[in-house]
């Protein structure tokens, strides 16, 4: 913990490396973009937000990091906190955590069709590098708790919203492109990595004061 309160630190209260951190975020939101564009045509536009799952996770965390630009020089205790960061926060740090976690699970649970030693050029892109760099999501998401609050408003909208998401993916079949029958087993979890990405806000946040904390 100690270990990541200081990389929070450093990429948070540092004005180079933030601007690098909100960068690199701005680029991966390009790069996921691209994924979809061929099939966002197919899905209607007021849907893109919850079909571009991943890049929306990326979008999440970026406006959460500009947020920290009025504070720079000054301890990350004292960013400000208030209901409306509480609530951008907790999104950010749920939709990080899940479409991280998602990604693995989803690529391994079509192994076959991804997997493959990281000198082959497809299974470098396809399967190495799209886990590694969701992983890294997860690793982001650990240094949301260090600016930010949560309430359970906050947690109760986020769950609400993810699931919303997974009936898109899964009943109206708006799910980002596999190259398998997702079946029963890659919903599910999904649903369940809903539940377990609000639980982890739930655990890693502090709760924001009953006052609102800083208007």
């Amino acid at each position: 913990m100690a270990t990541l309160e200081r990389y929070a630190r450093r990429y948070l209260e540092d004005g180079p490396n933030l601007a690098w951190l909100v960068a690199v975020n701005a680029l991966a939101i390009l790069i996921g973009v691209e994924f979809y564009v061929g099939t966002l045509p197919e899905v209607p536009i007021y849907l893109w937000p919850l079909y571009a799952d991943s890049p929306a996770a990326l979008f999440l965390v970026t406006l959460s990091l500009v947020t920290l630009l009025p504070n720079l020089g000054r301890p990350l205790a004292e960013a400000p906190r208030n209901r409306y960061l509480a609530y951008l926060h907790t999104f950010a740090f749920a939709w990080l955590v899940k479409y991280g976690v998602w990604t693995f699970v989803a690529l391994n649970l079509g192994f076959g069709a991804y997997f493959g030693p990281p000198w082959n050029a497809d299974a470098f892109w396809s399967y190495w590098f799209i886990v590694v760099t969701h992983l890294a999501f997860v690793a982001e998401a650990g240094l949301l708790p260090y600016v930010g609050a949560t309430t359970r408003g906050a947690l109760a909208t986020a769950l609400g919203a993810l699931l919303v998401n997974d009936a898109v993916d899964y009943l109206l079949g708006y799910h980002p492109p596999l190259r398998y029958d997702p079946g029963l087993a890659l919903p599910a979890a999904t649903v369940a990595l809903s539940v377990v990405a609000v639980a982890a806000a739930a655990s890693a946040f502090d709760r924001l004061p009953a006052d609102g904390g800083s208007p």
